[in-house]
């Protein structure tokens, strides 16, 4: 995303609110985020972090993708490393590594993982399939009943649809690829379990 996007995602988020009838009050309270932050959004001057998006998508009944839609659909995403979404929590932090495709499949995420964070509160599960790749430190991975431990370079990919989460255990900051695939439909869904839960309410950076 280039230094233009947040802007140009604040006025489309405006003008899907206008157009379903929506005061900043009505979308606040559906999606709970405060009036402010919102308002804040819409004009350009706060850079929404990816929790936020997909609560204010999910408030609309569109895809996340769909906040990008200002124009002909973009077929290819160029996302400068400074110009990341981000969402944070307890020892976490979730950037996105692209998104604004039509009908995203893949959803790309760099997460990192302070010593001793857990990822979420309780294992989740959702729709597809998730990738993980461990860049750096060391990572454990729950899924089903199995613990998985990851060191750099190690990988794993396995279905959704199992209870799953994560945490390290280590004495050093982990970073993480992870990847979610899912369908058209789907996709909010794979991302809030992750995003929205995430150390508990995610902050409006």
């Amino acid at each position: 995303m280039d230094h233009e996007e947040h802007p140009k995602v604040g006025r489309h988020i405006r003008e899907l609110r206008k157009a379903e009838g929506l005061s900043l009050r009505a979308l606040a309270d559906r999606c709970e985020l405060s009036i402010n932050a919102i308002s804040r959004i819409e004009r350009g001057e706060s850079s929404p972090t990816v929790s936020s998006l997909l609560r204010l998508a999910n408030a609309l009944g569109v895809h996340i993708t769909d906040l990008f839609k200002t124009g002909p659909e973009q077929s290819t995403i160029l996302v400068r490393r400074n110009r990341r979404l981000r969402s944070r929590g307890d020892g976490m932090l979730m950037e996105s590594l692209g998104i604004g495709l039509p009908r995203q499949i893949l959803e790309p995420f760099l997460m990192t993982i302070e010593a001793g964070a857990v990822g979420v509160k309780e294992p989740c599960e959702h729709a597809g399939e998730e990738f993980v790749h461990c860049i750096e430190g060391e990572i454990e991975y729950q899924v089903a009943d199995e613990w998985h431990r990851l060191e750099a370079g190690d990988s794993l990919l396995f279905l959704a649809r199992q209870p799953h989460m994560c945490r390290n255990t280590s004495l050093n900051l982990a970073v993480v690829l992870l990847i979610f695939a899912s369908s058209d439909q789907e996709g909010n869904l794979s991302q809030q379990q992750h995003l929205m839960t995430v150390g508990g309410r995610p902050s409006e950076r």
